[in-house]
């Protein structure tokens, strides 16, 4: 199986050097994408076929054609939806994947993954530099599964880059996913974390349990806790959780939370103990660090009292 899939990441990985070579020569812009839930930066590509928007209308997982690569597919799309129980060993939590983008990302509607080969590789800010599919697989790995990183070689890895190939199929590089939309809150209002635990106790614990521990990783997913995601993942700003509660819940119902519900409900669970990561001294090398980023010092914060809302908030 190694070489087959090597033989894809070949490919993408030469067609993703034309397109460092575009990022290197044309200007960049800031373009917040969802966590991937980090603030990115990426190209302004012309005008051209692969710039304009594309039909969703990834391949069926069902209808993996027969050959070398089936596999490699099927393996990648277990380890996207179960990724704690598939890799568990490279997972220090309970989540996978799937506990953010739905369906193994095929849902339409929750961050989807359909076409994300078509975005990289690209510039992330918090990381430096240009980062590959592979680098943002592994940037996941440790950051919201709190794990640690696949080998480049790993057949893991290559398994992953090759689900995210095939459900890429037909979206040419750079293409406009009007569908993978965003998970962002520009303007997030001062929260109220008293009212964000009362609507969580209202609309929440019967899928993430009272104590935010979860019932399941694809069902309901741990919010907080050690099984939960750290705070270097980009669902531990308050823009990016905000975004994405709005966007996504409740499950039935996305979309009906104002932005207050959204920030007050954010301001909660990002209050909460959650795994630490230990290099924030790190992120973000080249400057413009967002202040959002609720780290063990914010979450003591909350919880004195002594947290300044519009500092934190000053950079959304």
């Amino acid at each position: 199986m190694k070489p087959i899939v090597a033989g894809v990441a070949g490919t993408v990985l030469l067609v993703g050097t034309i397109f460092v070579a575009t990022i290197i020569s044309d200007k960049i812009t800031v373009d917040s994408v969802v966590e991937e839930n980090e603030t990115t930066v990426q190209t302004q590509l012309p005008t051209t076929a692969a710039a304009q928007s594309v039909v969703y209308a990834p391949p069926s997982i069902d209808e993996v054609p027969d050959g070398p690569m089936k596999e490699a597919i099927l393996n990648g799309y277990e380890l996207v939806n179960n990724t704690h129980v598939a890799a568990d060993e490279y997972v220090g939590n309970q989540l996978s994947c799937t506990s953010c983008h739905a369906g193994a990302g095929y849902d339409e509607q929750a961050s989807s993954l359909v076409g994300v080969m078509a975005n990289y590789p690209q510039y992330i800010g918090r990381s430096g530099g240009v980062v590959t599919i592979e680098e943002r697989i592994n940037g996941c790995m440790v950051r919201s599964m709190n794990g640690k990183k696949f080998e480049m070689n790993s057949d893991e890895l290559e398994a992953m880059v090759a689900y995210f190939a095939y459900i890429s199929e037909g979206v040419p590089m750079g293409a406009k996913r009007e569908w993978a939309g965003t998970s962002d809150m520009k303007n997030v209002p001062t929260p109220n974390v008293d009212n964000g635990e009362e609507l969580y106790g209202q609309s929440c614990i019967a899928c993430h349990a009272a104590d935010g521990s979860g019932t399941g990783a694809n069902t309901g997913p741990a919010l907080w806790g050690d099984n939960s995601f750290n705070d270097g993942a980009g669902m531990a700003r308050m823009s990016k959780m905000a975004g994405y509660i709005q966007n996504n819940m409740p499950i039935g119902a996305a979309g009906t939370l104002t932005d207050q519900e959204a920030a007050d409900l954010a301001a909660f669970i990002l209050s909460q103990d959650r795994p630490e990561w230990p290099n924030h001294d790190k992120d973000w090398p080249k400057g413009g660090k967002p202040n959002d980023i609720m780290t063990k010092e914010k979450r003591e914060q909350v919880k004195n009292g002594t947290i300044d809302w519009e500092k934190v908030l000053s950079t959304n």
